[in-house]
């Protein structure tokens, strides 16, 4: 079913789904807790290896009627301001591992650097196209094993994503393309030139390295799973989840599929309106994805993608219960919420990872929005989680969103 609401440029599609008949050969096998664990002790081998914090915003959850809103705030992870390394960090090094016979089960930061491994491999250069924190993720990934790389970026990047990938010591390329025409040239040179491409979208022949990425992201979900146990609070009944390609949100969702089965939370994928190639795939109803319409302008410069991965399609597809489509004032009011709370603590939040807070206090403070809210059943014993995927990674906007109103509540 299909809810317009015009007045705030709002539009959603909610899936009827009866979870009872429960598809057990659809549920993703390589995102299964063994696999995150795996991936969670990867994580952990490397010195700034820290878990992120996991804020439980009381006063917000009672201003806006729900029982609970936790927000997973990647910002810190490994001091790239964004999640994008948990996943190219894991990718390359299970690429690394396979090329030079290194078994799973030994794969370490310190093991990736020994005079071994760096004897049997050499320097290498590792190739993709980025909205900006996938690029620096595996720039970063690259700097730490003495490895080259080489990060393509769409016409429009904002310059601080573009220094902070040079500060790595790679390359950046700033084409003059959109994203995913940016990716098939990533692809191309690659090819051309015999570097190992690391990108984080998949397609015919092209799985294995974008499913090891997403094994990479559910060390967020495992974490979040630990520390809502450790503080003795109730697991989220409800997930939002930000989706440009898909990897991401598909990774989440791919976990609490495998922990909770049919009481996995009820799930909500969120994208800009000019990019919302999931929403209209769902929408359409088949199996394989739709492009988006859409020119692809948004300020949610990681968000605005105009094609899905297949692999996550063929996840969020039978599990996400609904799609909502957000002009660009929803991430700016989530900035604003999170950076001036009412007595919890604030959080730095960039566009792509603000969305989920800006939309949350739409459904919950906007009398059109009553129906949705009823539908989605975002009472006063609902337990919320949103992911801020990235902080200022582009603190000029940050910065006039904060502190000059730009893109306002219509």
């Amino acid at each position: 079913m299909i809810y317009e609401i015009k007045r705030l440029g709002l539009k959603a599609f909610l899936a009827e789904k009866n979870r009872q008949e429960f598809a057990n050969d659809q549920v993703p096998d390589f995102l299964d807790l063994k696999t995150a664990q795996k991936a969670c002790k990867f994580h952990q081998s490397w010195p700034t290896y820290r878990p992120t914090p996991l804020f439980n915003l009381v006063n917000l959850a009672q201003k806006l009627g729900v029982g609970h809103i936790y927000v997973k705030d990647e910002s810190s992870r490994f001091g790239l301001n964004a999640f994008k390394g948990l996943g190219s960090s894991y990718a390359i090094g299970k690429f690394i591992g396979r090329q030079v016979g290194l078994p799973e089960e030994r794969l370490s930061f310190a093991n990736l650097n020994s005079n071994d491994v760096r004897q049997k491999l050499g320097v290498v250069t590792f190739a993709t196209a980025t909205a900006g924190n996938h690029g620096r993720g595996v720039a970063w990934t690259a700097q730490q094993l003495g490895q080259r790389g080489i990060v393509y970026l769409p016409r429009g990047a904002a310059r601080r994503r573009v220094e902070a990938i040079l500060e790595t010591g790679s390359e950046a390329v700033v084409t003059d393309l959109n994203y995913d025409d940016t990716v098939k040239l990533a692809r191309q040179k690659a090819k051309e030139e015999g570097w190992h491409l690391i990108q984080d979208t998949a397609w015919a022949g092209y799985e294995l390295i974008p499913r090891w990425i997403m094994q990479g992201y559910t060390t967020i979900a495992a974490e979040i799973s630990d520390q809502l146990e450790n503080k003795g609070l109730p697991q989220p009944t409800h997930l939002f989840l930000q989706a440009g390609v898909g990897s991401f949100a598909s990774a989440i969702l791919g976990y609490f599929v495998n922990r909770d089965r049919e009481r996995y939370p009820k799930t909500i994928i969120m994208e800009p309106e000019r990019a919302a190639c999931i929403f209209e795939s769902a929408v359409a109803g088949e199996k394989e994805p739709r492009l988006a319409a859409g020119d692809l302008g948004s300020i949610m410069a990681g968000l605005s993608c105009k094609e899905p991965s297949p692999i996550a399609w063929d996840i969020i597809r039978p599990f996400a219960d609904g799609y909502l489509v957000c002009p660009d004032y929803v991430a700016a009011q989530g900035i604003r919420i999170l950076a001036n709370p009412l007595g919890d603590d604030p959080i730095v939040a960039g566009e792509s990872g603000a969305i989920g807070t800006g939309l949350l206090a739409l459904l919950l403070l906007q009398q059109d929005c009553k129906q949705l809210r009823d539908k989605l059943g975002l009472d006063d014993k609902a337990k919320v989680l949103l992911i801020n995927t990235e902080g200022d990674t582009n603190p000029v906007n940050y910065r006039q969103i904060v502190w000059n109103g730009k893109y306002p509540l219509p």
